[in-house]
């Protein structure tokens, strides 16, 4: 058909079909399934019973069963006053320094991060309690919905992360091991975010208080006690093999669910129900996504695609550190249009065999294409991210674009500074595992 070999016919049917269904706004799980259905079709393979069973399969798998648990997590700490009680303890040490608000998002963010392993649960619950804050304080909207933005998606990067566990899944990397490979490159995303946000501040007039007293401190510091204890548990937990990722996951949400019902009591039993059912509609959203993928996956399998772009890829392949230049430029471009779970679930598969022809590490390049892919949340068109900002600031999505945009750099620069120095990411791996 049209002189195109029938794999060939494939690629332009995947390429193409995703463009125009996600420019319908269609769903992202729905237009995966359609473009799997229409690479079966052109294949000679179509198998209506195949689709299905590829669409059970994509969500058939018991790590993934910590996705459900690692959200309901976050909903229970949003609820439950976990989330709040970081912000304030954060806000009693720094709070009272020039520009001390941005510095309470970033330390808030970095320690969220630990808990929920959600950017948009963490983006949300920052930019619920801190904008109306720093609009009150005379902070510029544009570069404080900027900054929010940018320090959520810290949480897909230090562990427990969400898309750690769906991208061990799809392509059967240790999930414990990508949690460790976290740690330093989420810190030096924090740290990053110091150094920019001090160089944003120049020549602003905003307010600066005085210190609260070391009681007052120590008393919020008291308060947050229960949700500092939270990741301590969890990583300590999995470190020394009391359980797996999976279970950490269930434990989290069992830990989260006790202290909002019975140590902060913001919680009643009646409230339960409302966060089951907010965790189950963003789950259903994922777990969609993922069965989904795994349709349009086995077709991509089927049609040889990643031997297709492997050949293409193939003069790279004896220069590591080039190659992956390359493919995080490719993954730069793909994070425009496309949020980071289906970017993990379509190109991940793809991806990792070359790099791994290469003699890149598998753990190393899986930290990378989430970072990669984290960094996406926060550059347009879609910005799923900068969505969540402008619409609980009620600010406009031009002015969140503008404000992230020095944030969005020192990522840039800290993504670059890992493909040139590998070590900091493998180096932590082997000495902590």
């Amino acid at each position: 058909m049209f002189g195109l070999t029938p794999e060939a016919l494939a690629f332009v049917v995947f390429s193409l079909g995703m463009l125009v269904l996600m420019g319908t706004g269609m769903n992202m799980g729905l237009a995966l399934v359609l473009t799997g259905a229409g690479m079966a079709w052109v294949l000679d393979f179509w198998d209506a019973q195949l689709l299905a069973q590829n669409l059970v399969a994509g969500v058939d798998s018991f790590p993934l069963l910590a996705v459900p648990f690692f959200i309901l997590a976050g909903e229970l700490m949003n609820s439950g006053g976990i989330s709040r009680r970081i912000i304030d303890m954060a806000q009693a040490w720094v709070g009272h320094i020039r520009g001390g608000l941005g510095y309470v998002a970033i330390g808030a963010a970095v320690l969220m991060a630990s808990m929920s392993g959600s950017a948009l649960a963490d983006t949300a619950a920052l930019a619920t309690i801190l904008l109306p804050m720093m609009r009150q304080q005379g902070y510029p909207m544009n570069t404080s919905a900027g900054l929010i933005a940018s320090g959520g998606i810290i949480a897909p990067i230090i562990p427990p992360s969400m898309p750690f566990v769906i991208y061990g899944v799809t392509t059967n990397t240790s999930i414990s091991a990508l949690f460790v490979s976290g740690i330093v490159p989420g810190l030096m995303m924090g740290v990053g975010l110091i150094f920019a946000w001090r160089w944003v501040l120049r020549g602003m007039d905003l307010p600066q208080g005085e210190p609260l007293p070391i009681k007052s401190r120590l008393r919020a510091t008291v308060r947050a006690f229960w949700a500092m204890l939270m990741p301590l548990i969890i990583i300590g937990g999995m470190k020394t093999g009391v359980f797996t990722p999976t279970e950490a996951a269930v434990v989290a949400a069992f830990y989260a669910l006790v202290v909002a019902l019975f140590v902060h009591r913001e919680m009643k039993l009646a409230d339960i129900y409302g966060v089951l059912v907010r965790a189950a509609k963003t789950t259903s959203i994922v777990m969609f996504l993922c069965a989904g993928a795994q349709v349009a996956s086995y077709m991509i399998t089927l049609a040889d695609l990643p031997n297709v772009l492997t050949n293409w890829l193939g003069p790279l392949v004896e220069n590591p550190r080039l190659l992956m230049a390359v493919m995080m430029i490719v993954l730069v471009l793909i994070g425009t249009a496309l949020d980071l779970t289906p970017t993990i679930l379509i190109f991940a598969p793809v991806m990792l065999p070359i790099a791994v022809k290469a003699g890149i590490d598998p753990v190393y390049f899986g930290l990378m294409f989430v970072l990669n892919g984290a960094i996406g949340l926060i550059t347009p068109p879609v910005g799923t991210v900068l969505n969540v900002v402008a619409g609980v600031g009620r600010i406009s999505m031009h002015s969140v674009i503008k404000g992230v945009n020095p944030f969005l750099i020192t990522y840039v620069l800290i993504l670059a500074l890992l493909v040139v120095f590998p070590q900091i990411v493998t180096a932590p791996v082997v000495w902590l595992r």
